[in-house]
């Protein structure tokens, strides 16, 4: 009876046990794709080193050639040592965000290595191997090998270059202004490429997991807030409510609207940045001037039903569908919950919130035309074939399949033209560079807390397109609580604004068409 027990009942599992003890099983990680630039300059990379096993079980991982070689010629029973592979980001801090970082398993946690985990990965392969008494290696006898097949690379919109001015750019205005945070996000509006996307203070790929840090601030530091941030956006929102207008036909040249410094609405007083008002003005002094006064009374003529329609059909309240981890979707009022404060309010940028790339795909609506276009980092994914000589494109971004146009071209123009004005004579002067045409429009929108709006808090913006007849790229800068004595955007964002333009311009060689 007990050897039919032992010979029967337990005999897959002695079986099992046997086989574990005359042969080695180690998986063999796939080689993780690349990460590279637009022009192919690398920008996560992963290295060749080892691993070493101790009677099957994981000893030690990602180990380098030298010390591999090390344990080798030490000459111990049940060493086994193997490839492995090690994700480097040659770069360090560099676009840190949106590449993000792996775990020590080489899986994706954030940014781009988490959102194309499944196509950077591969698929890995698996390594049985026959053992003397000593638990080493038969040379001769391999009763399994599955070969790893490696992973795809990403190529990204991201443009190394442009990347860098933005960087540059970000880390300047972040301890000029003595700021919590910056954030540059630079498009091209006719097809939603990021051509960079800069969120400071930063953090290194390489080493992650910072000391005397707790996960939800390790979490903090990895986030994409150009992505995973919301704001009430202040007076660049004016760019949607004047276009709305325009689209409907609220306004026409001929309306006139006068500010005061003041206007109530229901028991509320709405106060114009300007205290001493605006006086009589046309429809592109408002949008200039940067008029609350005159927005308000804009939002009335366009009625909470018109406006709301076209804040979503801007894309506002919904995500964009980027191709980053964490997006959030923004808050928008519904239209039944719509006071007539609340109108006027939404109208020159209050009440409802916005993430940056969303605001900006909205923004490249209006620079392109009308048409509404999902923003992306995934240029294309390839991997070379057998011969690991031929490139082979498995899939490009789809274009079609993401954009609609739903804007009217002549009145986009028509907006630009007057978005023109806020950078040659309003508050958006300090970005003009001499022979370009630069259309923008500033905002600085106090934060709201608990309770209210907070004291000496402010978000502080740019957004800006360039040429303005044929905008090539647009920007938005975004600087978190500037130190409170310049907090204005004219004196923050502007000048921010300027240096990357300036920047991104002579890089891309554009051409000025105005006379000096």
């Amino acid at each position: 009876c007990r050897m039919l027990y032992v010979m029967v009942y337990k005999s897959p599992e002695l079986k099992s046990m046997a086989i574990a003890q005359w042969t080695s099983d180690v998986k063999i990680d796939a080689k993780r794709g690349k990460i590279v630039d637009r022009n192919g300059n690398e920008l996560a990379v992963s290295a060749n080193v080892y691993r070493i096993d101790l009677d099957m079980n994981t000893l030690k991982r990602r180990v380098e050639k030298d010390a591999a070689d090390k344990v080798r010629n030490l000459n111990l029973n049940g060493i086994l040592i193997s490839s492995d592979t090690k994700r480097y980001y040659p770069n360090n801090n560099f676009l840190a965000q949106v590449i993000g970082h792996t775990n020590s398993d080489g899986v994706g946690l954030t940014g781009v290595e988490l959102y194309y985990n499944k196509e950077l990965a591969g698929t890995p392969g698996r390594r049985i191997a026959e053992l003397d008494r000593k638990s080493k290696e038969l040379p001769y006898t391999i009763s399994e090998f599955t070969k790893p097949v490696d992973g795809k690379d990403i190529v990204l919109t991201i443009d190394e270059m442009i990347q860098y001015f933005a960087e540059k750019s970000a880390e300047q205005a972040l301890k000029d202004y003595n700021a919590k945070a910056v954030s540059i996000t630079i498009m091209n509006p006719k097809n939603g490429e990021i051509l960079a996307m800069a969120n400071k203070p930063d953090y290194n790929p390489n080493s992650p997991w910072v000391d005397n840090k707790s996960y939800a601030e390790l979490q903090n530091i990895w986030r994409n807030r150009a992505v995973s941030d919301t704001f009430e956006p202040g007076s660049i929102f004016k760019v949607i409510t004047a276009q709305t207008a325009l689209e409907t036909n609220s306004v026409s040249d001929n309306d006139t609207f006068t500010c005061n410094g003041s206007i109530t609405i229901g028991n509320r007083v709405i106060h114009c940045w300007e205290s001493a008002g605006h006086g009589v003005q046309g429809f592109p002094d408002i949008i200039k001037n940067s008029c609350n006064i005159g927005f308000a009374e804009l939002g009335k003529k366009i009625g909470k039903e018109k406006l709301n329609d076209y804040i979503q059909k801007f894309g506002f309240g919904q995500k964009t569908g980027v191709d980053l981890p964490g997006e959030a979707k923004g808050i928008v009022k519904k239209t039944e919950n719509i006071s007539d404060v609340d109108l006027a309010t939404i109208s020159f940028g209050q009440t409802d919130t916005v993430s940056a790339v969303q605001y900006l795909r909205a923004f490249n609506a209006v620079a392109n035309g009308g048409t509404l276009i999902t923003p992306h980092v995934m240029k294309e994914i390839e991997h070379y074939d057998e011969n690991n000589s031929k490139e082979v494109i498995d899939k490009k971004y789809d274009l079609a399949g993401n954009s609609k146009k739903f804007l009217d071209s002549s009145k986009t123009a028509k907006l630009r033209s007057y978005l023109e004005r806020v950078v040659t004579e309003g508050s958006g002067k300090g970005t003009f560079i001499e022979g370009y045409h630069i259309a923008g429009k500033t905002g600085t929108a106090q934060k709201a807390g608990v309770g209210g709006y907070q004291s000496g808090k402010y978000v502080s913006s740019f957004a800006g397109m360039a040429p303005s007849n044929d905008p090539k790229v647009t920007i938005l800068i975004s600087i978190d609580e500037p130190d409170p004595s310049t907090y204005y955007a004219s004196q923050t964002a502007v000048p921010t604004a300027k240096q990357v333009f300036t920047d991104v311009l002579n890089y891309l060689a554009v051409k000025g068409d105005i006379a000096p």
